[in-house]
């Protein structure tokens, strides 16, 4: 038997160990969340603007990066930047990492969002004198939004799992409290257990909220 006690994870050791990770974790997944929403949008945009000289930088940038293990791109960003920028920190390098990976996946997204949306809207838009821009702004991209908030909801709960990967540049995410906490008492089953339940947990609820939206928009269409 494992002999497992979970006596030592009071809320004082909760507070002082994993409250700091949590908060740095939701942090990161929602910077992470906007940011590589909006700079997506733009390369959706890009690739479907019909133009060469956009579209092709784009679709390098896509799928380049969604070519490459996100543990990977988080190790060459903490040791590239810094060369560039000066030193950061895991936590500001990891912020900067996320948004422009997660930039990628919200792009292919948004692309197919922006292609539900029926060409004879964008056509009306044109016919009443609006630009391509213009177009996108007041007719499809609120549609877009629409039809995919559920999938961009699914992707940024992919997203806050993911932060655990941050370990690698050290930064203090929820997983590294709970291993710090697992360290300091010597309970390192128990604090990877219960962090696992705490994944799930928050994992699961947001799971749920993303379906009751989802059966929301389809009432709605």
């Amino acid at each position: 038997m494992l002999n497992l006690d979970y006596s030592f994870l009071t809320w004082d050791v909760l507070q002082s160990f994993v409250l700091k990770g949590l908060i740095f974790s939701f942090q990161l997944t929602l910077v992470a969340m906007v940011g590589g929403i909006i700079l997506g949008t733009l390369l959706a945009m890009m690739r479907l603007s019909g133009k060469r000289w956009l579209a092709a930088p784009a679709a390098f940038y896509v799928d380049t990066l969604r070519s490459i293990p996100l543990v990977m791109v988080i190790l060459w960003f903490f040791l590239l930047i810094p060369k560039l920028l000066g030193p950061l920190g895991g936590e500001t390098s990891a912020l900067i990492t996320f948004t422009l990976f997660e930039a990628t996946y919200y792009s292919e997204i948004m692309r197919a969002g922006i292609q539900s949306v029926s060409k004879g809207q964008v056509n009306a838009g044109y016919a009443l004198g609006m630009t391509y821009s213009q177009s996108m702004k007041l007719v499809v991209l609120p549609q877009a939004f629409r039809n995919m908030l559920p999938v961009l909801l699914t992707q940024t709960i992919v997203l806050f799992q993911d932060t655990s990967l941050v370990y690698a540049v050290g930064a203090y995410d929820l997983l590294k409290g709970f291993e710090v906490a697992g360290k300091n008492f010597n309970r390192p089953v128990e604090t990877y257990l219960v962090a696992a339940v705490v994944y799930f947990a928050i994992c699961f609820s947001l799971s749920m909220l993303v379906k009751r939206l989802q059966a929301k928009i389809a009432i709605i269409r």
